[in-house]
């Protein structure tokens, strides 16, 4: 599980990947953002869908935003979750439990897929109210604050990769050209 050649490695790699991404680097850097932000939501099997929908509204890399929704995953949603939930708690005024993972669970084994389909309000509407309605609120707010971090940072790396890559290119280019020019002038002594 661990990666062999280090995190550094990962991270120098993944950095490559995104800023060959075609495209500017405003577009490469909202995209990876919204998926970003789109983690601090409760809505799993939705992140994909809201990220590109999110992306596509501000003119982002919808590629970029899928990769973004990597931030939320199995080692990082506890976390988010009870973060977001404390914060959407504070925002609204409602008291918080302390057991928050424990009470989705349980809230998740008391009813049968059945009784949550004929009756989805009743069986679910408490749970909606004291849970999901606070980590949607803290969501949007800390989701916002996440997305302007990693679109700062991700803007900043990709214009400076893409204009080195341009420079190096450029200079590549004129090299070719110079030696390309030698060798015809050679060739017509």
């Amino acid at each position: 599980m661990w990666p062999a050649a280090g995190w550094s490695r990962v991270f120098s790699y993944l950095r490559h990947r995104l800023a060959r991404i075609p495209g500017t680097p405003y577009a490469i850097a909202a995209g990876f953002a919204c998926g970003a932000a789109v983690s601090f939501t409760p809505f799993i099997g939705l992140h994909f869908l809201l990220a590109a929908l999110l992306a596509w509204i501000v003119g982002g890399n919808i590629l970029t935003s899928a990769m973004g929704t990597v931030v939320g995953n199995p080692w990082t949603f506890p976390f988010i979750w009870i973060a977001i939930y404390h914060v959407g708690c504070w925002l609204l005024g409602m008291p918080t439990t302390d057991d928050l993972l424990g009470q989705i669970y349980q809230t998740l084994d008391d009813y049968s897929l059945m009784e949550i389909l004929s009756a989805p309000m009743m069986t679910l509407g408490p749970f909606l109210q004291s849970i999901i309605l606070p980590m949607f609120v803290g969501g949007l707010i800390i989701g916002s604050m996440v997305w302007i971090v990693f679109y700062w940072v991700l803007e900043k790396i990709v214009r400076e990769y893409k204009h080195n890559r341009y420079i190096k290119r450029s200079a590549a280019a004129l090299m070719r050209r110079e030696i390309k020019k030698g060798s015809n002038q050679d060739g017509a002594e």
